[in-house]
Order: structure tokens, then sequence, then C-alpha cells
């Protein structure tokens, strides 16, 4: 099945509106790894009949590695370019399938004239269950395995979000185990704070190592991610206990998409 998914330029250009403006962001865009996650977000939209747009071309990353960075100039510019286009086509609702993005658009974005009901797709994905919208084949491939979800900074602790991706987990009637640091306690994947472009300073152990040995810990075959900066760092670690035959590392939004 080809995808068909209209600009905001085209929709307005046919005197349409969307429901909602996907915000990809960069990883979603450029990263091949969650590329597929992209796709996978998209299609559960195809399926159950939401009307939504992307930006396209005409989006440019939010800033936040900018700003995290230290580099405030730059994140202004990148703001203010991104409010421009989003208040030129009146976008009220965005969804993104990014912590980061999800943050700064939440957020920060309201102060410098950037107001817009913005949800993480762990939390809509979450609605479109709870509305009967996504319904699951019986039996899915995750009935009764061991899946471990890993809390995104951004998302977690951050934003308060720690329901809406455990209860997507529960609906694929997979057996959730949780891992000794979690929730409010939960341990960052090591990639935040603009850490994921850089090597770490030198110490004892990387951070991503420390918490893949906490996943590993619950015996879960699955590790539920909800960014994409988590997907990059939990599935190094995998790599580096030389687990990636045993052990898989799967957005929300394919694991829901599996299920459908």
């Amino acid at each position: 099945m080809e995808l068909k998914i209209p600009t905001m330029a085209e929709m307005m250009g046919n005197n349409e509106s969307p429901e909602i403006l996907f915000w990809v962001g960069c990883a979603g865009s450029f990263d091949d790894r969650y590329k597929k996650v992209t796709i996978a977000f998209c299609k559960i939209l195809h399926k159950v009949g939401i009307k939504f747009a992307v930006l396209g071309t005409e989006e440019s990353c939010t800033g936040d590695p900018a700003r995290r960075t230290g580099n405030e100039l730059t994140f202004q510019i990148q703001a203010a370019t991104n409010i421009s286009v989003l208040n030129g086509y009146g976008v009220k609702k965005i969804v993104t399938a990014c912590p980061h993005c999800f943050n700064t658009l939440k957020n920060e974005y309201p102060a410098l004239g950037g107001n817009y009901e913005v949800i993480h797709h762990a939390t809509f994905l979450q609605e479109l269950i709870n509305q009967g919208k996504v319904t699951l084949a019986g039996g899915g491939e995750f009935q009764g395995k061991k899946i471990t979800y890993h809390d995104s900074c951004y998302l977690g602790r951050a934003n308060n979000i720690y329901e809406a991706p455990r209860a997507i987990l529960e609906t694929l009637d997979a057996d959730l185990v949780e891992m000794k640091r979690c929730k409010t306690k939960g341990l960052c994947c090591g990639a935040g704070g603009g850490q994921m472009f850089k090597e770490p300073e030198t110490g004892k152990k990387d951070i991503n190592i420390e918490r893949i040995e906490e996943a590993l810990e619950t015996g879960a075959s699955t590790i539920a991610v909800a960014c994409p900066f988590c997907m990059v760092m939990m599935s190094d670690g995998v790599k580096n206990k030389s687990k990636e035959d045993s052990v898989k590392v799967y957005d929300l939004a394919e694991l829901l998409l599996s299920s459908m």
C-alpha cells in the first residue's frame, strides 16, 4: 500500500483542513530506524480514517537540541520560523512521535507566540483505543510475551505522561514487566540535553549500558520506547550486549500496528 500523505500547503490549496498536523521531527524524517515509526503511525491514522497532514519541507527542527546545548539564538530563530509557518496555516492541533519536539512545541513555543494543542503520539494512540477507533485482532504476536517499557525523560518526568504508553502495552495483552527504575524514578537513556550528538565524557560506564542492563534483568524479549533518542540508545545497548537476535526494541506505534 502506497502512503499518500498530503502537506498542509496541498490541503490548503484544496480548501481543506486536517484534523491534526503530524509533526514528523528530524529523526522521523531522516533517521532510517525512526522513519519506520513515522510510517507505522501514518498507517494507523490511515486505517482509522484520521484526516491529517504534514508540513513537509516547511518543517524545520524545533530548536530543542540548540537550546539544550546553550545556543539560545539558534533556538529563537528556528522557533520563530516554525511558529510563522504554523500560524500562517492556522494550525490548532499537533501530534508528534518525539517527546523532545512535544515538550518544545507544548511548553516553550507559547512564550514566543506559538499556542497549539500538542499531543504526544502515545497519548493520541491511547485515545484512539479508548474511543474504539483502534481495534486489535485477538491473539496478536505479543500476547503473553514479556515487554518492558522505557520512560522517556521528556515524556515522563518533564510532562508526567506515564500511563498512556503502559495502557497501549496492556491493550496488546502483553506481560508488562517494569524495570527497577521506572516512572518518576526512571533512568535517562543518556541522549537528552544534546548528548545524542556527541561522544560521552569519560566515566566508568555509559548511561545506556546501565539502562539496558536494567531492561535485560526483567527477562523481557521486547523493549518498548516512545522516543527516537531512546530508540537509538536502547538499540545500541542491545548491540553492546550482543542480544540483538533475542531482544528487540520497538516504538509503541509499531507494536500497535502489528497487532491491528
